[in-house]
């Protein structure tokens, strides 16, 4: 058939591009203190965006641009950001938010009114904003009118400022509110120009920084952290140890940690934390 020999053309030279793409990032990502293994599902979407970024260079390929990393080192800053992973969507991971508003909010909220504080929580790598405005959501619908007078404080940071300028404007597709329950939609949403953008009131609940997490952090002390599909999966160990120990500093005592599902989170190596859920990834900082 006319067609069958172009399509195995196509996979087969597909197949050598993604070989090349695979071998150039067990290079690459370690000298990014990246763990090469956390971007088995998102490979091609990495290998996508530096293909372009070669093809802007007008290199050959994977190992001209190799080359070029050697006797370039500014290009390394590139690097790093075109192996950023920015996959998001309100309520992602629906059970946590169950875990979350039936037993972690209460426990903090009534925590933070004996010491007569806002509940501080920090979502680290948020992308463009669905976690913490998921969080915002959360505790004006369901939590709000049961603490009166009890007040959150939500800080969101991300490396990426283009990711920010999105969540600030808070206007999404609707796959990223698929998982928005529907009365919250109704509530909290409109629809323009086919996107759904969050209500004002809700995106105020929100102050974002743009911050490194490798390099700087919030001040704490925090009641709840999110630190999802990034450190666990992305940092090589080292990196990510010291990383968490950052974040766990940061924790109240009796304070919660939320991974992703399925992150290798390094608990063992971190005294201070024990686990709280272990199907959903979710960890409590010992009290003294």
């Amino acid at each position: 058939m006319p067609g069958i020999p172009v399509f195995i053309k196509t996979t087969a030279a597909e197949m050598s591009h993604l070989n090349a793409c695979q071998q150039f990032l067990q290079w690459a990502l370690p000298r990014l203190r990246l763990r090469p293994e956390g971007y088995r599902k998102v490979r091609r979407q990495v290998c996508r965006k530096i293909q372009a970024r070669i093809a802007e260079l007008n290199l050959s390929g994977y190992e001209a641009y190799r080359r070029y990393l050697e006797s370039h080192p500014a290009e390394w800053q590139e690097l790093d950001k075109l192996s950023r992973i920015t996959i998001s969507r309100f309520f992602r991971d629906y059970q946590s938010w169950e875990m979350l508003a039936g037993e972690i909010l209460p426990l903090q909220a009534k925590h933070a009114g004996a010491e007569k504080r806002p509940v501080r929580c920090w979502s680290a790598g948020c992308a463009s904003g669905e976690e913490p405005y998921s969080l915002a959501l959360l505790w004006r619908y369901h939590f709000e009118s049961e603490y009166p007078g009890q007040s959150i404080e939500i800080i969101a940071t991300d490396i990426d400022g283009h990711m920010l300028q999105r969540a600030s404007l808070a206007c999404y597709p609707g796959g990223n509110v698929r998982d928005v329950p529907k009365h919250l939609l109704a509530q909290y949403f409109r629809k323009e120009d086919g996107l759904f953008c969050l209500d004002q009131k809700i995106k105020n609940m929100v102050t974002f920084q743009q911050q490194d997490i490798r390099i700087a952090m919030p001040d704490g002390p925090f009641d709840i952290v999110f630190c999802k599909n990034l450190v666990a999966m992305y940092f090589a160990k080292g990196n990510a140890l010291d990383c968490f120990r950052e974040i766990t500093e940061r924790l109240v005592n009796g304070g919660f940690l939320l991974t992703g599902n399925h992150e290798p989170f390094p608990h063992e190596d971190l005294q201070h934390m024990t686990v709280f859920n272990r199907g959903l990834n979710i960890f409590r900082k010992k009290s003294p």
